[in-house]
């Protein structure tokens, strides 16, 4: 997703350290046995990432059923008029379709991409992911086999890990993805379930909680939701040392979700409860220490400074234990460790100002 998808989320603990090979094993090559495909359309939202040409790629090569349309929901802000940058193979060139986003995030963007898709079911795809061989044949008989009562059916995702060493902290973070539920990372809805629930809530601005808030809203309405067998990868992509802090943002999504669904959302989406009262905890040390040294109280300082340092480093050495421990993780950890907290802690705060009174 991308809190601690934050570290990442929907049922991962991104503290653990994860198999080498992250997800279920790869489907056979050849495909199921062929079924009846109904008619669907594949919408990935996008800002033009390199990796979108390798998911064409991919999508191309895992042959028939075609979709009967492809729509790529350009999210880039609308004064940037130029062509989006992707190489379209000449397989699907005929079935792509480019909309505008309004660049205000992935559920918008997809919004306007489903919008866009008469056919009765809607496969939501990132535009970093590779789907698997024969992805179109498993799905076919992934829609094929859900019943009236299913709204939605789940790719299972696999994320690559090195063999060689321990993954990092982001590398963990991402493998979360495997275990994560109804991610639209590769999401089949119907259009109908869409219809009836609104699609996605816009409120959310960024690539986290928006898939979890869909699929709970379309349980809600009483719609079944299943794991179909089709395999997509997701490749870790690179990321700086500071991640990990900007991600930080999504405690201001867990406000919404908390103020739609009510305080038990987390176990009804499977998601963690992350360490979010250790952050508040420890930005509240790092304040009061601020404070006792400015009233002239250092003794009291020091004292909520200790509690400070002490919480910190816990959370450095959680995050160092699983990982491979050299010198640029170490120090990433170390610098990143310090900065989560009240990051984390403010965006909470932003979201509590933001979504006060809100009941749904």
């Amino acid at each position: 997703m991308r809190p601690e998808r934050a570290l990442k989320a929907n049922g991962h603990d991104p503290l653990a350290a994860p198999a080498p090979a992250t997800g279920p094993a790869p489907a056979p090559a050849t495909g199921p046995a062929p079924a009846a495909a109904p008619e669907y359309a594949i919408v990935i939202p996008t800002l033009g990432r390199p990796s979108l040409s390798a998911v064409l790629s991919a999508l191309d090569q895992a042959g028939e059923p075609r979709p009967r349309r492809i729509v790529l929901a350009d999210d880039r802000r609308p004064e940037d008029h130029t062509p989006l940058p992707v190489e379209i193979p000449e397989g699907l060139r005929h079935l792509v379709e480019i909309v505008p986003g309004r660049a205000a995030g992935p559920a918008a963007a997809r919004n306007a991409g489903w919008a866009a898709a008469p056919e009765p079911w809607i496969v939501f795809l990132d535009d970093d992911v590779v789907p698997g061989p024969a992805w179109t044949a498993w799905l076919a008989g992934d829609l094929a086999a859900a019943g009236p009562g299913t709204a939605g059916v789940q790719g299972r995702i696999t994320v690559p890990l090195p063999t060689d060493r321990r993954p990092t902290d982001w590398e963990r973070n991402t493998a979360g993805l495997a275990t994560s539920r109804w991610i639209t990372a590769d999401m089949a809805y119907r259009r109908a379930a869409l219809e009836a629930v609104g699609g996605f809530d816009e409120r959310f601005p960024r690539a986290y909680r928006e898939d979890a808030d869909l699929a709970l809203r379309v349980q809600a309405a009483g719609w079944a939701l299943a794991v179909g067998e089709r395999r997509t990868t997701h490749p870790v992509r690179p990321a700086d040392r500071w991640v990990s802090v900007r991600v930080q943002a999504g405690n201001a999504d867990d406000v919404l979700m908390r103020r739609v669904h009510g305080r038990d959302w987390w176990g009804r989406a499977g998601a963690p409860r992350g360490r979010l009262p250790r952050h508040v905890a420890v930005t509240a040390a790092a304040t009061a220490a601020l404070v006792c040294a400015a009233a002239g109280r250092p003794r009291a300082a020091a004292v909520c400074a200790g509690l400070w340092l002490a919480g910190t480093g816990e959370f450095a050495a959680a995050r160092i234990r699983p990982g491979p421990r050299t010198r640029e993780e170490v120090t990433t950890m170390m610098a990143s460790s310090a900065a989560i907290p009240p990051v984390a802690t403010a965006h909470w705060l932003a979201g509590l100002a933001r979504h006060r009174g809100l009941c749904g």
